[in-house]
């Protein structure tokens, strides 16, 4: 059921973002969930959540190419690993986007967001 699973669901609200379907094979939706501008990614038939926020210089990650898990930032060609949030070029890097963790119930794609924040 759980696409992305997290050892500690209970520190997480989750939310409801989209329907099985809505998100496209190889693209991306912008969304605001209490207050966090999540991006949904739907990728090798799995759902990911990252911010929407390139951390180079800030451009919408929605807008980039998707293939095979990387996201490519449409401003500077960066790309980031949808699983993790990781810089692909360098992967231990500390550059990262913060990531969110996805499950589906039923028909529904919900994304946990942090209690504390």
């Amino acid at each position: 059921m759980n696409e992305k699973k997290t050892s500690n669901e209970e520190e997480y609200d989750f939310l409801p973002a989209a329907q099985m379907g809505d998100v496209e094979e190889g693209k991306g939706v912008s969304l605001r969930l209490n207050g966090h501008v999540v991006g949904l990614f739907h990728s090798n038939g799995k759902h990911f959540a990252i911010s929407d926020f390139c951390p180079h210089q800030g451009a919408q990650l929605t807008g980039g190419y998707v293939e095979d898990g990387v996201v490519m930032c449409p401003w500077h060609a960066w790309k980031f690993r949808l699983c993790d949030g990781a810089w692909a070029d360098s992967p231990k890097s500390p550059l990262r986007c913060p990531t969110y963790p996805v499950r589906i119930v039923g028909q529904e794609i919900q994304v946990g967001i942090p209690r504390d924040q």
